[in-house]
């Protein structure tokens, strides 16, 4: 009897977590993403956790609405045509910044850009770049300003540097390889996408880029009122792209072997370079913290954009809680994205 009593127990037990699994699966959690394909970057973990069944097994039915760039995405979120997106964080804090009330940042995955300082044939060290030329977008642009506070921490006079505006990374790229520019900031994919790029010598890597300018460039958004009646979908995503971007930690080489079928665009070897690139650039634990959310929020003050913009407070854009929540559950990950409130 008691046997018969625990097995039926059992079942029902079963049953209900079944149900309530079904009930979670139910309703599509729409996510707003800027990539109209599997994008060269840590931010592919959205992509290929969908296609690795990340999210089915976190309980959650993810459905991807692709749309191009921040503004649209934002437009889509607030417009309940969605229930996260993936935006820049200047986007968000400009936003809250003129008043809008009800947007916070829950997790980032992939929240540096890909950046490093490559130089042309010839330059030993970031020394020798003293007083040359460096190739930028434009005057103010992201890569100009980011790069002015890295260079400035590696002690070079950014103010006798021949700041020279040519547009598209491609472009400068192209002009440090003939010689044109004596360094330059650009995306590791860039660089790669670049024939003959082994020739040129990288003073900042990615890792060190970031080091020296913690930007979180990327966050993922959800309104208020997602965060009150989806709470648990919202923390079942978060879990589900940190479990697969400790997998992709874990083993490097497993991004540019999935990828290499999501991209078969992309040459082989490109693939493998990148993966060793972003094997530090994983979003293990989240990738929303304290420290560096205080740091972006600080800097982007500094820029034009915020010229004259209200003061906001990081608890007024971002909410911690759910991270915080799928960290409890699943544990912290040491030495990558680490934890800080």
């Amino acid at each position: 009897m008691r046997f018969g009593k625990f097995v039926g127990m059992t079942a029902l037990a079963a049953i209900a977590v079944a149900g309530s699994h079904m009930q979670a699966l139910a309703e599509p959690f729409r996510m707003i993403i800027t990539d109209m394909e599997t994008p060269l970057v840590p931010n592919s973990v959205v992509d290929l956790a969908l296609k690795g069944g990340y999210f089915e097994r976190a309980g959650v039915d993810v459905e991807l609405i692709r749309v191009q760039q921040t503004p649209m995405a934002l437009a889509a979120l607030q417009s309940n045509e969605g229930e996260m997106a993936n935006i820049a964080t200047e986007a968000l804090v400009q936003l809250v910044a003129r008043g809008t009330t009800n947007l916070r940042a829950v997790t980032s995955p992939n929240k540096a850009l890909p950046y490093l300082i490559a130089a042309k044939e010839g330059v030993k060290s970031i020394e020798d770049i003293n007083g040359k030329s460096f190739g930028i977008g434009r005057i103010g642009s992201l890569d100009h300003s980011l790069s002015t506070k890295v260079l400035s921490g590696k002690g070079v006079d950014t103010e006798k540097l021949s700041w020279v505006a040519l547009g598209q990374p491609n472009i400068r790229a192209q002009a440090l390889k003939a010689g044109q520019i004596d360094a330059t900031t650009m995306s590791i994919g860039a660089l790669l996408a670049l024939p003959g790029h082994e020739t040129l010598p990288v003073l900042v890597s990615v890792d060190d880029y970031f080091a020296a300018a913690p930007v979180t460039s990327k966050v993922n958004a959800v309104t208020v009122e997602t965060l009150e009646k989806r709470k648990s979908d919202v923390e079942r995503v978060i879990e589900a792209l940190t479990l697969a971007a400790r997998d992709f930690a874990e083993k490097p080489e497993s991004w540019a072997t999935v990828m290499k079928e999501a991209r078969p665009d992309v040459k082989p070897e490109s693939l493998d370079e990148l993966s060793k690139a972003f094997a530090k650039s994983w979003t293990v634990n989240g990738g929303i913290q304290k420290s560096e959310l205080e740091f972006t929020q600080n800097w982007l003050y500094q820029t034009k954009e915020f010229e004259g913009l209200r003061q906001v407070e990081l608890k007024e854009w971002v909410d911690f809680a759910p991270v915080d929540a799928v960290l409890k559950r699943i544990g912290t990950y040491e030495g990558l994205d680490t934890v800080s409130r």
